[in-house]
């Protein structure tokens, strides 16, 4: 057997190849001014528990002729599950939303929170009357080039033109599968010709990226610092993963993980993530905004399920459904949802097997099914509103009235 032939379809699969390999080299050039916090390099970031998540070139050459000896991903053996979307639910929340804050809960009840699952890692989170996608992806390919890479299936759950007008979209990093050119640049023109603002909250040094596309309206953070939209607090948070678009751009942009406060839901986007202390510490950093007296805990994660094997390849930058049952512990959610599965094959387990694993994690940690569990492409679920909005967004929320908190 010839050694050419895993690599060429390590070359073919595009995305999954492509961005774990650029990881292994270490030829980026010149330094983040003002580095300072201990996460901040002389040439870009770094995760709190280790240094580097990426593998060698050795290993990744390894990992890809084991699946082609093998014969893996397996095909999956049952469809992934799809529903058709309700595109009256989504598109009238925000006028509902309106009318309820113009007329009073008595006379226009607010619409409960929801969430709606488009595929991979890309939601639709309705809450506080905003609509915020996360790592939004609708191409059909997660790749850097529209020809090759790991192909769509199914396709995207809610199309791009069926959307509401979006609020606010988050993204966590810049590998392929979660910031998708294509889908941003639609997405920015689709707001200029509704005449709708949206922001686009990036981590340290994607700003110029996207501006570079022609897109407005972006906002750069570093960890745990946050901006506020329309009443809701966005919060970037520490995870374990690393960063890369190029062969020599290693971890020279931020990664990270959303902690949202919104005034009847608080919610948590994980992106991508190996597992670390990251959960625990955020959960005691927000413990004054979330006490039972303020609601709890977050009200809803969505953590990423999929693309988690090989483990002696994967484990330090992707979470098995395991690992992620214990960030849903650590971080004291009410509720997670499983994403960033059944869309691309990336790795090497079958597309349908995230959650089988998901299911006998829950079990083993002794968790109710309506406490973790996966939706279908484009099915949405309701969420109850938080019972007590935090002291901080009430205080914000009674000065950005006038009146006094």
């Amino acid at each position: 057997m010839s050694l050419l032939r895993p690599i060429a379809r390590c070359l073919r699969s595009g995305l999954a190849c492509f961005a774990l390999a650029s990881g292994v080299q270490a030829g980026a050039q010149g330094a983040v001014q003002g580095a300072a916090a201990p996460h901040h390099t002389a040439s870009g970031f770094q995760n709190n528990d280790v240094d580097n998540v990426s593998r060698g070139l050795v290993d990744l050459l390894r990992w890809r002729w084991q699946a082609w000896r093998e014969g893996l991903p397996p095909p999956p053996a049952t469809p992934i599950p799809v529903q058709a979307p309700d595109l009256g639910l989504l598109q009238g929340y925000a006028q509902v939303w309106q009318q309820h804050a113009q007329s009073g809960a008595a006379a226009v009840p607010a619409p409960s929170p929801a969430v709606t699952w488009i595929g991979h890692a890309t939601a639709l989170v309705q809450a506080g009357g905003l609509n915020v996608l996360t790592d939004p992806l609708f191409s059909e390919r997660a790749s850097p080039v529209s020809w090759a890479g790991p192909k769509r299936t199914p396709q995207a759950g809610v199309a791009m033109d069926d959307l509401p007008p979006i609020d606010v979209v988050v993204i966590s990093h810049n590998h392929y599968d979660h910031l998708d050119k294509h889908s941003l640049v639609q997405l920015h023109e689709r707001s200029q010709r509704l005449g709708h603002a949206t922001a686009f909250l990036v981590p340290l040094r994607l700003k110029g990226l996207l501006a570079g596309w022609g897109i407005a309206g972006v906002q750069e953070l570093d960890w745990w610092q946050s901006a506020r939209v329309g009443g809701t607090d966005f919060f970037l948070t520490p995870v374990q993963h690393w960063s890369a678009r190029g062969l020599f751009d290693r971890n020279r942009t931020l990664w990270g993980g959303w902690s949202v406060f919104g005034p009847d839901l608080h919610w948590y986007f994980a992106g991508d993530t190996g597992y670390s202390r990251d959960f625990a510490q955020t959960r005691a950093h927000f413990a004054d905004r979330q006490a039972a007296a303020q609601g709890g805990g977050f009200d809803l994660a969505l953590l990423p399920v999929g693309a988690y094997e090989p483990r002696w390849f994967m484990q330090q930058q992707h979470v098995n459904p395991a690992e992620a049952v214990r960030i849903h512990q650590d971080l004291g959610a009410k509720r997670s949802i499983g994403v960033h599965w059944g869309t691309f094959e990336l790795t090497d387990e079958p597309l349908d097997q995230p959650p089988h694993d998901l299911q006998a994690a829950r079990d083993a940690a002794g968790l109710a099914p309506a406490a973790f569990h996966v939706l279908a492409v484009g099915e949405t679920q309701a969420l109850p509103a938080r019972p007590v909005a935090d002291a901080q967004t009430q205080a914000k929320t009674a000065a950005a009235s006038g009146a006094r908190p």
